[in-house]
């Protein structure tokens, strides 16, 4: 039979989400089940068996399965170091240690700064004879036997997980790939990562960092992936499975687990996309997306429906730099605690609750206050979540925040109250590290709020940033499963060239440049290839990073299908007017510019399903189904009415105050506002003073 149910599976710290698509009616089917911290990938089974039972599907029906998933992120800030070495040139053993002279903002004074731990002791770095020039020439040739040697000893003091980093190996990577090649001989049991296959970029401490996260992850994902791919297959004989990646893009399970790196922020990668499609279905072209799930908060912040990749992100203090969508994130939940902090303060987060025990109103042993608990007791939730599958013990949390409260001198509704503006706080504060901090008004966006916990506090996020609408897509607490629906296969290649863009167009530069880009654009078709994407359906984006003569960091530009010097000159234009927009000025036509790195991303086009749109409405004034008691805490108790998101239709319009219930997510609509439903199904809420 062929396969027409698409589906996607997000797994967070407390829910495993899952979404499926009926291809030919459109049908969209969301559904949860919890995460299993020991074996993500049980909790991923159990989501498919359950959406196929929700939707009357067989397995036989299935297309392909889309996989997003947070097991690498946990790896790094649990820190998982144990058996990690790390194989140098000779005389730079020190690497890590040295790291940058920086230290994170916040820390102006560095005497307060303590480094992180390293991820590789110095006892376990060997150093191998062998050096390369810049440009790649073989100064001293490699000593293998040395090498093995190095190894050998590595792996008898216990290192399970080995990542090869040798000077300028990206200009030349024929040393590491002998060391890979003879460690895969000898060491077959190794984990091993090379640093010209990771990063083929200079700077040798970032190339080291992220060679180290990717082999760090790699038993994990590996593992993980395989035996999720194993289980998979047993069920639908062997369909497609896709995993997403830090930029957006879906990869075999088999390529993510060579280089898993790459998708340490898959999970949030799939909620931006699924934004991005219910803004384009809305109208709605800037957004800022608020992704709300059980441990954290992310943030993003995309004009004109275009994501913006970030290659400097920072994961725990640690750099990784290759492609992610720039996205922040901040340790305010659904399930953060609360506690008293220093001065009798009330502080939400950075510690969850996770799914087990979880807040206290999932009666399964929690005993620590949440966001989770705050909101139930005030009225903001119903009394079963999930569709009913999950009822709250709310009397359990109100008894807790009573005894919460007596640390301030305030009644529990008062410490809850307080607890969820504190939440909205930690919230706000996401949003304007991508926003305010980088020179955007956040009041000129539209805020797209999604996660479980989304949709419970959006419009009092707003109201603190003066955003004036609110957008709530259908099922948002399975956004991020949806997102991986519309992903495409994309591939990132990278290779360092550190040229002057002479003002009088160097054809040996020009040449030199579209040479490597030929190289890595054959290099993207050919992987695409391999991961099943027909020719005609992959398409080639060229882009550089560059900077000022002088500069010490880079600007990275995208083009346009050009060559030759037209690709040159353009992107020399593009750089220029990036550097105005990211910095505030340029110096177009005053000063040199040099081209540190060319890139090239290949995209492989996936079928998009068609989703069904809302029913119209019959007189754009809903029935509640009832109305309940809810806290606010400059007016008090307020009586009201609740909706079931489920019947309205296409023109619907809700007034606040009021609560709108769905399976996976409570939407909260204060007084204010006006929440109307659009044709497919999304809820724009705008300010009554806008």
């Amino acid at each position: 039979m062929t396969g027409s149910f698409r589906v996607s599976v997000d797994t967070g710290g407390t829910f495993t989400d899952v979404i499926g698509v009926d291809a030919s009616s459109g049908e969209l089917f969301a559904v949860k089940t919890p995460s299993n911290r020991e074996d993500p990938s049980r909790a991923l089974l159990e989501g498919v068996a359950k959406v196929l039972e929700a939707a009357g599907k067989t397995p036989e029906e299935i297309e392909l399965v889309i996989h997003g998933t947070t097991t690498a992120t946990n790896a790094v800030l649990e820190h998982e170091f144990d058996g990690i070495g790390l194989l140098v040139t000779t005389g730079f053993r020190h690497l890590i240690e040295i790291a940058r002279q920086s230290v994170p903002d916040g820390y102006g004074n560095s005497y307060f700064w303590v480094k992180p731990p390293r991820i590789v002791p110095l006892h376990l770095v060997r150093e191998v004879p062998e050096r390369l020039a810049y440009d790649g020439t073989v100064l001293e040739p490699l000593d293998l036997g040395s090498v093995r040697t190095a190894a050998a000893e590595l792996v008898a003091a216990g290192v399970n997980r080995l990542g090869v980093c040798l000077l300028h190996a990206y200009a030349n990577d024929k040393h590491e790939r002998e060391i890979g090649q003879m460690l895969a001989e000898e060491f077959p049991d190794l984990f091993v990562s090379l640093s010209s296959v990771v990063l083929p970029e200079y700077r040798e401490y970032e190339r080291a960092m992220t060679t180290l996260i990717d082999v760090m992850v790699k038993p994990y994902c590996k593992t993980y992936l395989g035996a999720a791919q194993r289980d998979l297959d047993k069920v639908t004989g062997g369909r497609p499975f896709l995993i997403m990646q830090s930029n957006g893009g879906v990869v075999s399970a088999e390529t993510a687990g060579d280089k898993p790196v790459t998708m340490l922020l898959s999970g949030p990668a799939g909620g931006v996309l699924g934004a991005i499609e219910a803004a384009r279905s809305a109208g709605v072209r800037d957004l800022i997306t608020l992704d709300v799930g059980g441990t954290s908060t992310d943030v993003a912040l995309i004009e004109d429906l275009k994501i913006r990749l970030t290659s400097e992100t920072v994961i725990e203090n640690y750099p990784v730099k290759v492609p992610m969508i720039d996205i922040a994130t901040v340790g305010t939940g659904g399930g953060s605690i609360a506690w008293q902090g220093p001065g009798e303060s009330l502080k939400v987060g950075p510690k969850s609750a996770g799914a087990y025990p979880g807040p206290i109103s999932y009666g399964r042993g929690g005993t620590a206050p949440t966001v989770t608990d705050a909101a139930a007791i005030l009225g903001r939730l119903p009394d079963a979540l999930v569709g009913g599958e999950l009822s709250l013990a709310k009397d359990a949390a109100r008894s807790a925040f009573t005894g919460f409260g007596t640390q301030f001198g305030l009644s529990a509704e008062e410490a809850a109250a307080g607890v969820l503006e504190v939440a909205v706080i930690g919230q706000v504060a996401g949003i304007r590290q991508v926003s305010t901090l980088k020179g955007r008004d956040p009041s000129a966006y539209a805020l797209v709020a999604f996660g479980g916990a989304g949709p419970l506090l959006a419009n009092e996020v707003a109201e603190a940033l003066g955003m004036r609408r609110v957008l709530v897509p259908p099922t948002p607490g399975n956004l991020s499963a949806f997102g991986l629906q519309v992903s495409d296969v994309k591939r990132d290649y990278v290779r360092t060239l550190v040229r002057d863009l002479d003002a009088g167009n160097d054809a040996t530069v020009v040449d030199e440049i579209e040479k490597v880009w030929l190289e890595l654009e054959a290099a993207g078709r050919g992987e695409l290839r391999a991961e099943g994407v027909p020719t005609e359906q992959v398409s080639l984006v060229r882009g550089a990073d560059l900077r000022y003569v002088g500069e010490g960091y880079e600007v990275s530009v995208v083009i346009d299908d050009l060559s030759g010097d037209d690709a040159v000159r353009a992107i020399e234009a593009a750089f220029h007017e990036e550097h105005n927009r990211v910095y505030g000025f340029s110096y177009a036509g005053e000063q040199q510019v040099e081209v540190v790195a060319l890139r090239v991303q290949a995209l492989g086009e996936l079928h998009r399903p068609t989703l069904a749109t809302a029913p119209r409405s019959g007189g754009g004034t809903p029935v509640p189904t009832g109305t309940r008691s809810v806290y606010w805490r400059s007016t008090g108790w307020i009586d009201c009415p609740t909706y079931d998101r489920a019947a309205l239709g296409d023109g619907d319009s809700v007034a606040g105050p009021a609560i709108v219930e769905e399976y996976g997510s409570t939407y909260v609509v204060p007084t204010g506002w006006d929440a109307t439903v659009d044709h497919f199904g999304n809820i724009l809420s705008e300010r009554k003073d806008a």
